[in-house]
């Protein structure tokens, strides 16, 4: 504190500035000092805005403010009130009873061959196809 009511701040804007207030000040009156177009500047401290009406008492002695142009934003594209729009309207479907697995691989081959080759006799008269159930 330099005086009772009059304290000391540094303010960063392109370069720092060393500024004594009062307690009473706020901090539209800071931007009345150093900013030239106060609607187009935010005021932080500690990386959250300040309100323009918010006092530099609460800040404490020796805060660095910072002073920067605002940044360009705006609306997402769309809207969260339809977000799992697609979700929700779908239908619940019951789940299926899980079919067996195919077996695959040496299993496969193993099975083929038994089916081909090992356990069939050998007959007389036309050769019956892999589907026939006589």
């Amino acid at each position: 504190y330099l005086r009772n009511n009059t304290m000391q701040l540094f303010v960063q804007t392109d370069e720092l500035h060393c500024i004594n207030v009062e307690e009473h000040q706020t901090v539209s009156d800071v931007k009345d000092q150093l900013a030239r177009d106060l609607s187009e500047v935010v005021v932080t401290h500690e990386g959250r805005p300040l309100a323009d009406d918010a006092v530099l008492a609460l800040l404490g002695p020796n805060t660095t403010l910072n002073i920067s142009g605002k940044l360009l934003g705006g609306k997402v594209h769309g809207s969260l009130a339809r977000a799992g729009k697609v979700k929700g309207q779908t239908p619940k479907v019951a789940k299926q009873e899980d079919k067996k697995k195919k077996k695959t691989g040496r299993c496969k081959r193993r099975i083929q061959y038994n089916r081909r080759f090992a356990t069939n006799v050998n007959t007389f008269g036309r050769k019956k196809g892999p589907n026939s159930n006589s």
